[in-house]
Formats: C-alpha cells, sequence, structure tokens
C-alpha cells in the first residue's frame, strides 16, 4: 500500500526523537515529514539521514508557507508539539476532524494560575484544535485531564529511548563492570539552573571533603554554568559528546546521575536504565515514575 505521511510539527530536535523516527518508517508503512527549528549552539547535534524522514526548517516558512507547505502534503496525522506556536496551532484547527490531530505534552500538572486559567481557555480552543493528547508519562495525564481530554483520547508514552543502543552497551559491558566496577557517575545534560548541576557539584565537593573516597564525577554537556564548572580533582568536564561517542564514557562509568529542580520528563533516564546503570534522580525528575 502507498505510505501514509506523519507530519510533526517540532520544535528541536534530539537524538532519541529521530531514533524514533527511524523505528517508525522501518516498521510502518509511513513518511515522517518533521517541521523543526535548528540545532541549538547547547545541544549541536549531529543528525544522519534517515530514509523517509523529511525535514524542514521553521525559520525558511513564513506562516502562509508553512500553510501552503502542509496543504502539499496532506498529511494523514499531525503530531503538534505543545501550543505555543500560533502558526502549528492553525494547521491543526483547519485539518481537526479531516485526519488525527495529535497534541504532544510534557510539562506535568504544577497548579501554578498560569496552569489553571490555560486549562480553562484551552476547554473552550482545543475541541476544535485536537482529535487527540500523547502525553510522557503518569506525571502527566493530570494536565491532559485538566485540558479537556478523555482517557479515550489519551496516549502515554510520548518519547522513547534509542532502546537498542544503549542496550547493546549494557550487553557489552556487564562482564567487566562486574569483574570491577568503575567508581565513575556521569551526568549528561545541560549545565543550567534548572538541572539542578551546581548543587550536584557543590555535594561532590562536599562528599569529598567529607568522606574522601575514590569516586569521580564525570559531566558531559555544554551550558551557561559553564564559566562556573568547579576546579576539582575528581570532578571532569568533558562538554558535548555526540551520541556516537557516549558508549567510551558509558563504559568508563557505572552510576547515573540527573539532579533536576524542574525534569519535565529527561529520556536520558530511560537512556541509562537500558545501559544497566544503577540510577540517581532528584524527586522532581518525571521520567524516574
Amino acid at each position: 500500500s502507498s505510505k501514509k505521511k506523519a507530519l510533526f510539527l517540532y520544535n528541536r530536535l534530539a537524538g532519541y526523537f529521530m531514533a524514533c523516527l527511524k523505528r517508525l518508517t522501518e516498521t510502518y508503512p509511513v513518511e515522517a515529514h518533521v517541521v523543526r527549528l535548528p540545532v541549538s549552539e547547547v545541544a549541536p547535534f549531529d543528525f544522519p539521514e534517515i530514509e523517509n524522514v523529511f525535514t524542514y526548517d521553521r525559520n525558511d516558512y513564513n506562516d502562509d508557507q508553512l500553510m501552503n507547505l502542509v496543504d502539499e502534503l496532506q498529511p494523514d496525522f499531525i503530531f503538534c508539539n505543545g501550543w505555543i506556536d500560533r502558526t502549528y496551532m492553525q494547521i491543526c484547527r483547519k485539518y481537526n476532524g479531516k485526519v488525527a490531530t495529535v497534541l504532544t505534552l510534557d510539562n506535568p500538572w504544577f497548579g501554578s494560575l498560569k496552569q489553571y486559567v490555560g486549562a480553562i481557555l484551552a476547554r473552550l480552543t482545543f475541541p476544535h484544535t485536537f482529535s487527540n493528547i500523547w502525553v510522557s508519562g503518569p506525571p502527566h495525564l493530570i494536565y491532559a485531564r485538566k485540558l479537556g481530554f478523555t482517557d479515550e483520547q489519551t496516549s502515554i508514552g510520548k518519547y522513547s529511548a534509542d532502546f537498542d543502543f544503549f542496550y547493546n552497551q549494557y550487553l557489552r559491558n556487564r562482564d567487566l563492570k562486574a569483574a570491577e566496577f568503575p567508581k565513575r557517575i556521569i551526568y549528561v545534560g545541560r549545565y543550567t539552573r534548572l538541572k539542578g548541576v551546581r548543587e550536584m557539584w557543590n555535594a561532590f565537593i562536599r562528599l569529598q571533603r567529607d568522606e574522601p573516597n575514590e569516586w569521580e564525577l564525570w559531566c558531559l554537556g555544554r551550558g551557561e554554568y559553564n564559566t562556573i564548572f568547579p576546579k576539582h580533582e575528581k570532578i571532569k568536564n568533558i562538554g558535548f559528546v555526540q551520541p556516537s561517542e557516549l558508549p567510551g564514557y558509558i563504559s568508563k562509568s557505572g552510576v547515573f546521575i540527573l539532579p533536576s529542580l524542574i525534569e519535565h520528563w529527561g529520556v536520558v533516564v530511560h537512556e541509562f536504565a537500558a545501559a544497566g546503570f544503577p540510577l540517581i534522580t532528584s524527586n522532581r525528575t518525571n521520567a524516574a515514575s
């Protein structure tokens, strides 16, 4: 049969999302068309070309041009990453009732005034815009209900790791780590306030001061906190690495940490669980659910 067309109105791409698109197009007769923003300087991923996956730079299209692009594609499904982009919303509103228009959500419910007001407005507009909602995990179901979506309209599991890639790292390293467990904690993520990296660094420094030990902390990332990265002999700033470079660091580290102050999900938790790592996370990391 001819291929269906799935349109993703997205923000910035990440390796795990591209892995999901690859699996999608390999498993089903589907073309994936992705409108996305350019990669950020903080996470400058290099993405290989994937058969039946087509990307479009959001910045190359004004509102009318983007609408014309969608009309030319005539998608069979539309997935919209949030409701910030007004043109994305207009596209979903135009096609709602003709094809599945799916809102994707990774925001947990905080109960803030902004969320309450937004939920009231959503109940007036979303029935004319979206047919379904796709959330990341159990912590997000409350928000979906507040927005007016029923159980029948709601799916779970929006995000997934590139499972095969990380599970293969576990299989490759388990015997070596069983023989000699590497006493290195690894952090992978941006160096920002919301990730809790400053608290992590300070806690590790206090631990080494109060109870000296042979553990090290390896940090893989980049961000505005680069300027305050601690100078400590047991804390290593490796910087941003491409996914293809991760195996070398996975094999030499033993425990994963994500100390976020606010983490809407955190696919990296799934990734290192698949790689067989013990996990340290804050109770604000929703992927821990």
